[in-house]
């Protein structure tokens, strides 16, 4: 039973590290960092570090993403929030991908939310 609470333990404490890891070597697809690169350059699927702050709630996940560089959609799933009070004027670094539709702006689909101190 201490084997397997330790086990569970370990793996508990290895999950968020492995979520945020990607390929680094030859043929890789740098993250973004900036809306403006987001906008610029944004091809579907590509990842995405931002930081900034959420201007305004457009829909029940959608939200206006604004950093120093402009402005982007992004979506956040209710569950990222995770108990954190975020407003406008709250400092977030949102991790995720470049969803790119046909005839639209790119919008971030985004996989984790972190508030910032």
């Amino acid at each position: 039973m201490i084997r397997f609470l330790t086990g569970a333990a370990v793996a508990v404490m290895l999950v968020p590290v492995a979520a945020f890891a990607q390929y680094t070597g030859p043929g890789a697809v740098p993250a973004h960092q900036t809306v403006a690169a987001v906008l610029a350059d944004g091809r579907d699927d590509q990842p995405v570090v931002l930081r900034g702050t959420l201007v305004k709630q457009l829909s029940s996940d959608k939200y206006l993403f604004a950093d120093k560089t402009g402005e982007i959609r992004v979506e956040i799933d209710p569950h990222l929030f995770a108990s954190q009070p975020v407003s406008d004027t709250t400092v977030i670094e949102l991790r995720g991908e470049v969803e790119k539709e046909y005839l639209q702006s790119p919008e971030v689909d985004a996989d984790s939310l972190q508030v910032l101190p």
